[in-house]
């Protein structure tokens, strides 16, 4: 079944438009946090941001550079917040909302305290899992 974000991308839902190419789709969010609040989607339909073939992935994050500049030529405002939640629509998608607040403003999860060991053994972890490079 497509999702709420294909359908907007094929027309059948209507949308603010602000941007479209080959592989992604950007428009205004209908609840947004403030005006110019920007959704910008792959056209292609996967869940997870990170499922992206790497094409579909470099092109997203191209539009959403492109995008979010236009949002603060055109708005004025300080900085334009880059968000990737990714539990709300099945459909991967950056949020883009224009600020003139601070990062205190924000909702953020809160600070985990941890110690240089427990930093170092967590980095020792992600590092693992990554592909060698090269």
């Amino acid at each position: 079944m497509s999702t709420i974000f294909t359908k907007i991308i094929r027309g059948e839902i209507p949308s603010h438009r602000v941007y479209e190419d080959e592989r992604t789709y950007a428009f205004l969010d209908i609840n947004p946090r403030s005006p110019g609040h920007t959704l910008v989607v792959p056209k292609a339909e996967v869940d997870e941001l990170f499922d992206l073939p790497a094409e579909d992935f470099g092109a997203l994050w191209a539009s959403v550079g492109a995008v979010g500049e236009a949002i603060k030529r055109s708005l004025g405002c300080d900085r334009v917040f880059v968000m990737v939640i990714g539990i709300d629509v099945p459909h991967a998608h950056v949020h883009l909302i224009p600020s003139t607040v601070s990062l205190a403003d924000l909702p953020m999860p809160p600070v985990v305290a941890q110690d240089p060991d427990e930093l170092a053994a967590t980095a020792a972890r992600i590092a693992a899992a990554l592909p060698s490079p090269g």
